[in-house]
């Protein structure tokens, strides 16, 4: 069978064990923005799983609901084992899957239909995987979101799946950073990681957020210490856990942030391993009171807490002060 590449870029499956876990930030206070989510927005719950991830019901085939992760670090929408089984897929060839640490051949099944809120994607080939390697019964891939802007409420724990095509004035958002768009991913690259300018990747199908070698050379980072995690084909990574002093989106500065380095295959797959790189996970966005990726118009949007906004507010008006975390 012919053999086609789909990237998984950054789903760690595995969480950081609790002896070698770096400090989780707590979630800020609400904000005061406004105009929150387009009343036509589909809007759906979230669930929290074990690894501080989110899953929201899909249907497949009619069947469900499944809970599948929204995953902005994933080039393909996946399913497991389990969920081919109760809906009679058909076999459809096999693919390479790149994960964070590895290379693998996959499985295949054709799906003609599955539904998330009031939306759908159909007559996909869809990689089958373990269910203990991805932390949930499926995920849903760039593939699936090229139309949508996805909004991360993580005040009300709520996600939206709304049209971006109909999205125009990012309303209540007070950082919004135009990216660049590869194999489906969006980058952001006016990014500074201690002075160093690094590529950005929004992968909320991590929890911890993850550099990349390169970057790590670069501001010369000092290992803490190392952790181990599991990617979506059960293969483990082994990564340097370091502090750095400074990371800064936009202009929004974050002090001492914990990140892992590692030689990652996926930030190869993106034609970014001899760059500085770093994908965010859910660790560090949930610092933010919501984020959302609007693939449609090229752009990643985030609301911060209130005090962080009056901060931004006043740095505009005298354009000499970076707010931070």
């Amino acid at each position: 069978m012919a053999m086609r590449l789909i990237l998984a870029a950054a789903m760690l499956a595995a969480a950081v064990p609790a002896a070698a876990d770096a400090p989780t930030p707590t979630p800020p206070p609400a904000s005061t923005a406004t105009g929150l989510v387009d009343p036509q927005a589909e809007v759906l719950a979230l669930n929290e799983d074990r690894h501080n991830r989110f899953t929201l019901p899909v249907l497949v085939e009619g069947l469900g609901p499944f809970a599948f992760m929204i995953d902005t670090g994933s080039e393909a929408t996946a399913i497991t084992h389990e969920i081919r089984t109760a809906a009679g897929l058909t076999p459809a060839g096999t693919a390479v899957l790149v994960g964070m640490a590895s290379r693998r051949e996959v499985e295949l099944a054709s799906v003609r239909r599955i539904e998330f809120g009031a939306n759908s994607y159909t007559n996909f080939a869809a990689p089958v995987l373990a269910r203990e390697n991805v932390g949930a019964d499926g995920i849903i891939g760039l593939d699936a979101l090229q139309d949508f802007r996805v909004l991360i409420d993580f005040r009300k724990q709520t996600i939206a799946v709304e049209d971006g095509r109909e999205k125009d004035r990012p309303r209540g958002y007070e950082i919004v950073v135009r990216a660049r768009s590869r194999l489906g991913q969006l980058l952001i690259t006016d990014a500074l990681v201690e002075g160093v300018r690094a590529t950005v990747i929004i992968d909320t199908g991590a929890q911890a957020s993850l550099g990349n070698l390169a970057l790590r050379d670069k501001i010369r980072a000092k290992r803490a210490r190392e952790v181990v995690s599991t990617d979506v084909n059960g293969v483990e990574i082994i990564g340097q856990l370091a502090f750095v002093r400074e990371l800064n989106i936009a202009g929004l500065s974050m002090k001492e942030v914990p990140l892992t380095f590692a030689d990652a295959p996926a930030f190869a797959a993106l034609g970014l391993h001899d760059q500085p790189v770093l994908s965010i996970g859910m660790q560090h966005l949930a610092l933010f009171d919501r984020v959302a990726i609007d693939f449609g118009r090229q752009r990643v949007l985030f609301d911060v807490p209130a005090d962080i906004a009056r901060a931004l507010r006043n740095a505009k008006r005298r354009d000499s002060y970076s707010p931070r975390f």
